[in-house]
């Protein structure tokens, strides 16, 4: 960080959280001031609020707990890296749990009045002309989260310490929205609210030469709203119906075309096999679908590091 020089900077006390431009190629840095302190974080086109993080599409690419080196995907139909975690060091994030509210706190706690991310995140981001509906599901730094023999969630204890950060390059300008998470009655941030601190720094060109993603769309499915059949953002909240609707549906319709596919004694015996095992289907047509589509996911399909810039 020697090298980088400090555009912003802003400590985000208890109740508070703050709407941040980071441009295309610059350094997000989130930092712990005190003893563990869980950030919620949202994220917005610049340019095109429409265009905000999502939990599920990074979810899904990076798995339950996503680090350095992952990035922060957009919602579809844009689906583009927003940002790439370049540094993370203690690397417990969580894109499982939602965002606290204030009703949570009510229903299931009584409190009338709490401190909440919700409510936090929606008056950050009204400095920019967002209202409290444009508020996402948040990417949770910090937030330490394991699953049970049971297959449920639940948090552990925070593991941050003074002086850990995260640092997100941002692929194309963002409005980052972090917040210092409002739960202090779990273990979240090991109940006691702390300030952080939020930078906006320089990259250097090592930085941008290792992890900044091509700036045009890389996919003819990141879609922009030039191809949207209604691109206009819709103004008023009352819903109607056009009467002059007609469908037009983008892959329609769907046809199915059979497959021989001619078995050995073999290949045959390894059906009969699955279908006692289960799990595969009853058909011997089910079986060999499954069976066939589970090998190509395995040995074909792509992963998100294999999209890495300057790997």
């Amino acid at each position: 960080m020697a090298d980088r020089e400090v555009l912003y900077e802003h400590v985000m006390e208890p109740g508070t959280g703050k709407a941040v431009p980071v441009m295309r190629g610059q350094i997000l840095r989130i930092e712990q001031i005190g003893n563990g302190q869980c950030a919620d974080f949202n994220a917005f086109n610049l340019h095109d609020y429409k265009e905000y993080f999502h939990t599920g599409r990074t979810r899904h690419l990076h798995g339950l707990f996503p680090a350095e080196g992952d990035m922060l995907w957009s919602a579809p139909p844009r689906e583009r890296p927003m940002f790439t975690i370049i540094r993370d060091t203690v690397g417990t994030n969580d894109v499982q749990y939602p965002r606290c509210t204030g009703f949570l706190y009510e229903y299931q706690y009584g409190f009338e009045q709490h401190t909440n991310c919700h409510d936090i995140l929606a008056e950050s981001i009204r400095e920019y002309g967002l209202t409290p509906d444009d508020v996402h599901d948040s990417f949770n730094f910090w937030m330490h989260v394991g699953v049970d023999p049971d297959e449920k969630l639940y948090i552990k204890r925070m593991m941050a310490k003074p002086g850990d950060y995260v640092e997100l390059l941002a692929h194309f300008d963002v409005l980052a929205v972090p917040n210092v998470c409002g739960a202090d009655i779990f273990s979240t941030s090991n109940f006691e609210l702390k300030p952080l601190k939020v930078q906006v720094l320089a990259s250097t060109e090592a930085d941008r030469d290792q992890w900044l993603q091509p700036e045009e769309r890389q996919y003819r499915n990141q879609r922009t709203p030039e191809d949207f059949k209604l691109s206009r953002i819709k103004a008023d909240r009352e819903l109607a119906r056009d009467d002059g609707y007609q469908a037009d549906w983008p892959v329609y319709p769907i046809v199915k075309q059979p497959v021989e596919v001619p078995l050995s004694e073999g290949e045959y015996a390894m059906v009969e096999a699955l279908r006692r095992n289960g799990g595969f289907g009853e058909e011997d047509t089910d079986i060999v679908r499954h069976a066939f589509f589970s090998w190509w996911i395995e040995h074909y399909m792509r992963g998100p590091k294999q999209h890495h810039a300057g790997e």
